[in-house]
């Protein structure tokens, strides 16, 4: 067992009820490898933001538990030589079992997310606690999920919304002691959220609803990226082919920041970032193979990418 606290993390506790008084969202990026971490640091350090490190079962898998664990430790003392003490939580995204979420925390984790949304209502219920009981055993957090959003994103998937049902949450939170709830209001996974055509709307009026029968509860967005269509644009212009990719409006979001969403999942956003930048480098010096060449780039536009969602849409700047 490593307790988060030793690695110098901390839980989204008070990070989170901060932000409900300020009407701000925590950012939480995911991330599975050094650039990643790097950009979102140093994006962090610059605005002066707290930030949630988010970490999902395919990118446990891919970049290895232990050395997650030592690059997490590694972001706290990487922002202390920056410049800035920035708080930091370790947390699972998207956890789908039990197991899963006991592992993270005995390897270190400060905060994980049960999602028993695909479950009948009463089973989630029952996963979530047990979930529950166990983390805050170690003063771990926990997110647990009412609604199923659509999307395709890592390990997760779903081919159709299922709204949070408003009557349902006052009744999960009691049952289940969560700490935080994510909620389906509209927003998806992936980079193909919405068709051409189509206007992406967010249903700010559930999101007010909820906010009524859990005054104060921290809110959690999943599937908020906004697909910037500047940034795909270079994608394909250097080869790339993601055609009909729409994202959530960055207002709409400023919006639910500004209510008791007090965490706003962005990870599509960076990838394209970084896949643009690499695709750049790629068409204009066919010739380089120096991967610092191409990933130097990839880690610089992600981390200008970030620092624009925390001072922009998120309003987190400042606030350390």
């Amino acid at each position: 067992m490593i307790s988060y606290k030793s690695l110098g993390l901390v839980n989204s506790r008070e990070m989170f009820s901060d932000a409900v008084v300020g009407g701000y969202a925590i950012p939480a990026f995911n991330f599975n490898n050094m650039e990643q971490m790097q950009a979102i640091i140093g994006a962090c350090v610059e605005t002066k933001s707290p930030v949630i490190l988010q970490v999902s079962s395919g990118a446990r898998k891919y970049a290895n538990q232990t050395l997650l664990r030592f690059m997490a430790q590694g972001a706290v003392a990487y922002a202390k030589e920056l410049g800035n003490e920035v708080p930091i939580v370790l947390h699972l995204d998207h956890g789908d079992s039990f197991e899963l979420c006991k592992s993270c925390i005995e390897y270190g984790f400060s905060s994980v997310m049960i999602d028993g949304s695909h479950l009948p209502y009463e089973e989630n219920v029952a996963l979530t606690k047990r979930v529950v009981e166990f983390a805050h055993q170690f003063d771990v957090t926990v997110e647990g999920e009412l609604g199923v959003l659509a999307g395709v994103e890592d390990e997760v998937s779903a081919a159709h919304h299922t709204y949070t049902e408003p009557d349902q949450v006052e009744d999960f939170v009691k049952k289940t002691g969560v700490d935080s709830l994510d909620i389906s209001i509209g927003t998806s996974h992936g980079a193909f959220k919405f068709k051409p055509g189509q206007k992406p709307v967010i249903r700010l009026d559930i999101l007010a609803e909820i906010e009524q029968r859990i005054p104060g509860f921290p809110i959690v967005l999943h599937g908020a990226s906004s697909v910037p269509q500047e940034i795909v644009s270079e994608i394909n212009q250097f080869g790339g082919k993601l055609k009909d990719s729409i994202g959530i409006p960055e207002d709409q979001l400023r919006k639910a920041a500004k209510s008791a969403v007090c965490k706003i999942n962005i990870d599509s956003d960076g990838r394209l970032a970084m896949t643009a930048a690499i695709r750049k480098v790629f068409a204009e010096k066919p010739e380089e193979f120096d991967p610092r060449k191409y990933l130097g780039p990839a880690r610089d536009k992600l981390k200008e990418l970030y620092k624009h969602k925390i001072v922009n849409v998120l309003g987190s700047d400042n606030k350390i």
